[in-house]
């Protein structure tokens, strides 16, 4: 009768489930006794305690594998239209003489360099195959003349992504800013200004003294090529085919910051002056989006993938001005992390799939939110609220 009974006791019932999230397979087993025990290991608190929705993982995934697929004729005339409107708005920013017209052109300018320089989000994303040449031409007509390279993305973004770095002190790309003190949010907000200026330093001059100096290198390397706002991370040196990768896009980089200078120098001041100020502009709207980007509300603990969801945010329709400062699907960026290899022209269609399917008390709903002021009020409430 006692065997029978421990038997019974130390039977389990195991539940597994495996979702394959487009290139990331995420498996989960939950040990569930039949006797009192808890069901879950104990868990933080906050976000980094929220239990996964199986269900809401689940249709993410299930409803959407038909277009999961990058689309060439979206991905091509979309970066190249935006790059060339920057080119020629940027031109006319630097030769027209009405100053009114020029500070015009110069705002459309950062606005479609922005949306063209979004595009290293993508890069980071989709497969290496997926879209022939369009990383080579991605660097030749924008990472490389903007001095941001997508070596300062690939490899670093990943890391936000993984399972047991996000939120914590090993995310390149997360603070705990809605933690912190209130005159962290316009810090944060306004040191995107000197970004071009600390792009044109580090390609011009720190990267070719870096070849004689191998300490230096290493010091650029670690603290200096990565797009990342955690002061604290330090990024490894490159290893195999990303590293020839990296030579070429840092030798590119280089020879394009150096000619600037010299041209400038021995010409005019002004065309790159204007050009660090566009530049400029469109670093603040990025940061700007980067602080709505998520709550920031994680204290350094490891999360699960629903509250890695909960801690990030989506703007969905009827928000009209999202696209403009959210551009190339980042308005999604809370299902981008449910589903981070889904291209940027479906996430629209994903979103409309899964809320019509979860319904609206779903938790997939407790990540939408109206629009980018609201979601600034929100933080800076928070930084002020007693500790």
């Amino acid at each position: 009768m006692g065997a029978s009974k421990a038997q019974l006791t130390g039977k389990s019932c195991v539940k597994r489930v495996k979702l394959e999230l487009h290139g990331m397979i995420a498996t989960d087993t939950l040990n569930v006794p039949r006797t009192a025990a808890p069901a879950h290991p104990a868990l933080p608190k906050g976000l980094a305690g929220t239990p996964d929705d199986k269900e809401m993982l689940r249709a993410a995934v299930e409803l959407t594998r038909d277009i999961a697929t990058a689309r060439p004729a979206i991905y091509w005339p979309d970066m190249l239209v935006s790059a060339a409107l920057g080119y020629a708005a940027l031109a006319g920013a630097i030769l027209l003489e009405n100053p009114a017209l020029a500070v015009l052109s110069g705002i459309v300018s950062a606005l479609a360099f922005y949306r063209a320089l979004l595009f290293i989000h993508e890069l980071t994303h989709i497969h290496k195959t997926a879209l022939p040449g369009f990383r080579f031409a991605w660097n030749l007509l924008v990472g490389i003349p903007m001095l941001m390279p997508s070596l300062m993305y690939e490899g670093v973004h990943t890391l936000h992504h993984a399972r047991t770095r996000y939120g914590t002190a090993e995310d390149p790309e997360y603070l705990p800013l809605a933690l912190m003190k209130p005159w962290s949010l316009p810090v944060f907000t306004l040191t995107a200004l000197l970004l071009p200026v600390g792009l044109l330093l580090r390609s011009a001059v720190l990267v070719p003294l870096g070849v004689i100096i191998p300490p230096l290198r290493k010091l650029v390397w670690e603290r200096a090529s990565s797009l990342s706002i955690n002061p604290d991370f330090r990024r490894r040196a490159p290893e195999g085919d990303f590293a020839r990768m990296v030579f070429w896009q840092e030798l590119g980089a280089s020879g394009w910051a150096i000619f600037l200078l010299g041209w400038s120098a021995t010409h005019s001041w002004r065309p790159m002056m204007i050009g660090l100020a566009v530049v400029s502009l469109t670093a603040v709207l990025n940061q700007i989006r980067t602080l709505v980007a998520h709550l920031w509300e994680n204290e350094g603990e490891a999360m699960t993938v629903t509250g890695q969801y909960l801690d990030s945010v989506n703007v969905p329709p009827p928000a009209l001005l999202a696209p403009l400062w959210a551009p190339v699907g980042l308005r999604y960026h809370a299902l981008h992390h449910l589903l981070p290899s889904m291209p940027y022209h479906s996430l629209d269609e994903a979103h409309r799939r899964i809320t019509a399917h979860l319904g609206l008390s779903s938790t997939y709903q407790q990540s939408n939110y109206a629009g980018l002021l609201p979601l600034i009020g929100r933080l800076a409430r928070s930084t002020m609220l007693p500790r």
